[in-house]
């Protein structure tokens, strides 16, 4: 019985993990407001280390169309500047000297389309996770023995519940994030 507890609760776990990475893929997919998400996982070459930008900078939000990075090291301004150029985030960067502020532009209806495609893309792959995570606990339950027939239906339909649940979460994801990407 322990081993069919510990074979739900990894499930369970798995299909977490994909909710969690959902999310944090979402956060990066931007809806027309600046977020310090948008440069969290910029790396930036500071002393021949690649560093989180957050690790060398105050990243904040002065208003809803501008992000202020204001570098604790002066010197590191430029490896910045460059690491955001070379991010491929579409923000071109200004550099006052003390500061770099990057203006998010406003989204186009075609530019809101496409991120909202790229989230339904992602929400799919998460689904997938999931589904592979039932899967993975399904065998784990055919590879058992000595375990009646009816107490393994009843886990299998246990790890359907909460396959179900998670791809429910997905899905739920999907259409707030689409609300936000959507809103003008």
């Amino acid at each position: 019985m322990e081993e069919l507890d510990l074979i739900v609760e990894s499930v369970k776990q798995d299909m977490e993990a994909a909710i969690k990475h959902l999310e944090h893929v979402f956060q990066r997919i931007r809806a027309g407001r600046a977020s310090t998400s948008m440069v969290q996982d910029v790396m930036v070459e500071y002393y021949g280390a690649p560093t989180p930008i957050n690790q060398v900078a105050n990243v904040s939000v002065p208003d809803a169309m501008t992000i202020s990075i204001q570098p604790w090291d002066r010197t590191a301004i430029n490896a910045i500047e460059k690491a955001i150029i070379n991010s491929n985030l579409g923000f071109a960067p200004s550099n006052n000297g003390e500061n770099i502020i990057l203006n998010v532009p406003p989204l186009t209806e075609e530019r809101r389309r496409d991120l909202a495609k790229q989230a339904k893309g992602e929400t799919e792959q998460t689904k997938i996770v999931v589904r592979n995570a039932r899967q993975d606990g399904l065998k784990e339950l055919k590879k058992l023995e000595g375990v009646s027939e009816d107490v393994i239906k009843g886990v299998e339909e246990d790890i359907q519940a909460l396959t179900d649940k998670y791809v429910k979460a997905c899905d739920d994801h999907l259409k707030t994030k689409e609300a936000e990407i959507m809103k003008v």
